[in-house]
């Protein structure tokens, strides 16, 4: 379903892109760190890349953990985007609190309209459904259900980046690759 790309909550409202790296390599076989995307999760990852494109989903500012699999996400999604952000790999967002997420993007939002942010579970789950206090309820319930590999979640934000807070959010859309 196309949005408009504008369509913000208010003039100076921002919006959110979350997106969960894809399914990577169990853990064991390698550092956390270092743990590459499995076979299905190179197979979903272009898919997040694909539906922002075909949705008009964009952002001004993308924000990524550097760690192997969210990076690797991150360059699977890219050929599809018709105009990618710049990129900022933050060591900050490695498995990162929801409030360090917070940080991270108030310390790197500025006055930009759209951010899309990779990065891990639970933390990115965490966020989602801390700052989403409106939307639909199919989707609110849905959020709370779970935050899939490869998935991406929209948010709406009627503050600045320095201002989020829990509730704020209004939640747009969610997607997730076909299992």
């Amino acid at each position: 379903m196309p949005v408009e790309p504008a369509a913000r909550a208010g003039g100076d409202g921002r919006r959110l892109l979350l997106v969960r790296h894809a399914k990577a390599v169990p853990k064991g076989q390698t550092e956390d760190f270092d743990r590459a995307l499995s076979d299905r999760g190179r197979r979903n990852a272009p898919g997040a890349g694909r539906w922002l494109a075909e949705s008009g989903y964009t952002a001004d500012l993308a924000l990524c953990s550097p760690s192997r699999r969210t990076r690797q996400t991150w360059e699977l999604m890219l050929p599809a985007l018709a105009s990618p952000p710049p990129t900022v790999y933050d060591d900050r967002l490695y498995n990162a609190t929801p409030s360090t997420l917070v940080e991270v993007l108030a310390a790197r939002g500025g006055n930009l309209g759209g951010v899309l942010l990779v990065g891990h579970n639970s933390g990115i789950h965490e966020l989602a459904t801390a700052l989403c206090g409106s939307g639909p309820a199919e989707l609110l319930e849905r959020l709370r259900e779970g935050f899939p590999t490869s998935g991406v979640v929209v948010v709406d934000l009627p503050d600045r980046w320095d201002g989020l807070a829990p509730g704020h959010g209004s939640l747009v859309t969610i997607w997730s690759p076909p299992h």
